[in-house]
């Protein structure tokens, strides 16, 4: 037979908290892949779950050959750049008013480890909610998610 210990009064059994122990802050991520936007959606029911304020950042890495590019190559590149820029905001204002959550969406420019864990250490998050790689080169060099897990001050939370 196995016993079972009940610990506290009877009164304040079953009882929930009124606080949140979980995390404070997120910081989410997002390039505009499948995996970054699961790992958006993921973030913002947490924070919304948790009543936590919710971050994304994009971090925008122009390509390397656009410093030695002619002037019309850098201005359309920079166009699209802005288009999926524009398009990552919308989505993120659609959901805002879906999920009724404030959300702070930041766009960084640079290597996109750089730009993730400067923006967790500014706003103080923690926790980090980044896409799983759907590239395959990423075995090799190691994906942005592996190196946040290693080098990180937070608890870094990867979605498939």
């Amino acid at each position: 037979m196995v016993q079972v210990e009940d610990f506290g009064p009877d009164h304040l059994r079953g009882r929930f908290e009124l606080g949140t122990d979980g995390p404070a802050t997120i910081v989410a991520g997002v390039d505009g892949s499948r995996t970054s936007l699961r790992a958006a959606a993921y973030a913002a029911g947490l924070a919304r779950r948790q009543a936590s304020r919710l971050v994304v950042v994009y971090v925008v890495s122009p390509p390397a050959w656009l410093a030695f590019s002619a002037v019309p190559a850098g201005n359309a590149t920079q166009a699209i750049m802005d288009a999926v820029v524009a398009e990552i905001r919308s989505l993120i204002r659609s959901r805002e008013a879906e999920l009724e959550i404030p959300i702070r969406f930041l766009v960084r420019t640079g290597d996109p480890l750089d730009g993730i864990r400067r923006t967790a250490t500014e706003v103080q998050a923690d926790m980090v909610v980044v896409g799983a790689s759907e590239s395959a080169g990423h075995r090799l060099v190691g994906s942005l998610a592996g190196r946040l897990v290693r080098g990180g001050t937070w608890p870094v939370l990867v979605v498939p």
